[in-house]
């Protein structure tokens, strides 16, 4: 696991979007998981300006969604299939039908999470999948005591993630959907490189078990620890509880630029 902090969230979202980027350049259409909440909009707002400018195009790329509420109608505005075409997917040059996620509408929620295991394998599995970690430690929504052998299912939300997610509904958390389908960890650590990103103090305690907390179904995210290719980008409040801050801070800023993370 390589961990990045840098002082300016800009710069975390520049680093982030400079690897999706250099995949794209290498690999015109690769396969993208794309998160939704607060953390992964600075990267979508850099990789919508570099398209913008000519940079980068996703023209012939895949992505497939992490999650999405159980029960909130089509066009909902905060139904996670609407948010990730309002926030990126809309706004780059995704071939229609190229972004696919998890349907919370299925009338059998099971097969339906069958199908789109089996699409992400047809697909030949995510390149790279971004990744935010809520204050449970939960990824994509994964709640604590979730098997890191999971899949794509049915999930119960935790009062403490739909206290979190209240904000995005007005602040009541009443009308926080209480079930949702996600990605299992078994899911996310089959991606070929995670990139996770996480800011603000809220996020420090989470942040200490994933990087120097023992593995533990309590704070599911630590199951990264054992993937192959996670990067774990970090402004300083998140970072405020790790113990190995300095040498983070050091090991990163002696990397020979032209490796990228």
């Amino acid at each position: 696991m390589e961990v990045v902090i840098l002082d300016d969230a800009r710069d975390l979202a520049s680093v982030a979007a400079d690897a999706i980027t250099a995949l794209l350049a290498r690999k015109p259409d690769a396969v993208l998981g794309l998160a939704t909440g607060s953390s992964p909009l600075a990267v979508y707002d850099e990789l919508t300006a570099r398209h913008e400018r000519g940079e980068v195009s996703f023209a012939q790329a895949r992505a497939f969604t992490l999650d999405e509420y159980v029960g909130l109608p089509a066009g909902h505005p905060e139904r996670y299939r609407t948010v990730i075409d309002r926030d990126f997917v809309t706004r780059v040059d995704f071939a229609p039908d190229a972004v696919q996620g998890p349907d919370g509408l299925a009338d059998d929620i099971p097969a339906s999470c069958a199908a789109y295991e089996q699409a992400i394998a047809d697909a030949g599995g995510v390149d790279l999948q971004i990744l935010g970690i809520g204050s449970v430690g939960h990824i994509a929504f994964n709640e604590p005591g979730s098997s890191f052998a999971s899949r794509t299912r049915i999930k119960t939300l935790t009062q403490q993630t739909r206290l979190d997610n209240a904000r995005f509904f007005d602040g009541d958390v009443s009308q926080v959907p209480t079930h949702c389908l996600t990605q299992g960890l078994g899911t996310i650590m089959a991606a070929r490189h995670v990139v996770l990103l996480a800011t603000g103090a809220s996020k420090a305690e989470a942040v200490h078990q994933l990087v120097e907390g023992p593995v533990s179904a309590l704070w599911p995210a630590t199951i990264l620890q054992h993937h192959p290719h996670a990067t774990v980008l970090l402004d300083p409040a998140a970072a405020g509880r790790l113990q190995l801050a300095g040498y983070y801070r050091e090991t990163f800023a002696g990397k020979p630029t032209w490796q990228g993370i």
